[in-house]
This record gives structure tokens, sequence and C-alpha cells, in this order.
């Protein structure tokens, strides 16, 4: 008789095994192994997102925002169903002010939850709202 503890046993095979199995299916039908990426720590480093910057404040929106706010995020995703066509990407909005930015950072908005301190420090945040109202009137 297969008591719980013994079924639990067999999940936690079964799941390693599945761990092992499924990428070496994926590379085996044509798929590629995931690169190697200089960008560790990032959550957002292996997605096909755009990742690129130009300057420090820019850096410190891919790392912070662009997850959630450039293309296939979900901030991007759920603005685009209730904005302007073109003013779901947060850097191309004309109408975003430093204050605006930081007060939906710190206190959420809409589906966003709120960004702690313990996440972007003022300084950043300061930097990353800055970047956003200048982007958006280029």
């Amino acid at each position: 008789m297969m008591t719980f503890r013994n079924n639990r046993k067999w999940v936690a095979r079964l799941a390693a095994l599945m761990g092992l199995v499924l990428p070496l299916c994926a590379i085996a039908a044509g798929g590629a192994a995931p690169a190697k990426s200089d960008q560790q720590g990032n959550a957002g480093a292996n997605s096909l997102q755009d990742r690129s910057y130009k300057s420090e404040a820019e850096k410190l929106f891919v790392d912070k925002c662009a997850m959630c706010h450039r293309n296939f995020g979900m901030g991007t995703v759920i603005l685009a169903h209730r904005v302007e066509k073109g003013q779901d990407w947060l850097e191309r909005r004309p109408d975003l002010t430093v204050d605006f930015v930081k007060a939906a950072a710190r206190n959420g908005i809409g589906n966003m939850p709120r960004i702690t301190r313990g996440d972007v420090s003022d300084e950043q945040l300061d930097s990353i709202a800055r970047y956003l109202e200048k982007a958006g009137k280029q």
C-alpha cells in the first residue's frame, strides 16, 4: 500500500526527472540551450525584451522598471488597454511628470504595486522619474 510519505517521495523524484528531461527534449527538437548572460541578477536579463540604454538614468529604468514597462511587460500590456495607442510605453508618454512618476511608484497605481525604498532608493527613483519626463517629450 502506498502511503502519503511514499507518494511525496515519488512526486519529488518525478519533478526532479522532468527538470532534467524537458530541457534535453527542447534541445533535441531543434531548440538551443539558454544563452549565458552577462546581466546576472536581473529579472529580465534573458527575455526577448529591449534592454538597451543610452544613459545612466535609462539604465536604471531598464534595471528597475523595464521588465514591466517595455515590450512584453505586464504594465505595458495592461496600459495598452487603458490609454491611447502609442501611450502604453512610459518612455513615450509626454504627460508624465517627475511628481506623478514618484507618486505612482511609491503608492502604486491600478494594477501596479507600490515600489518600496528597499527596491528603488529615492535617488534612483528621482533619476528614473526625470528620465521618463524628458524621454516622453523628445
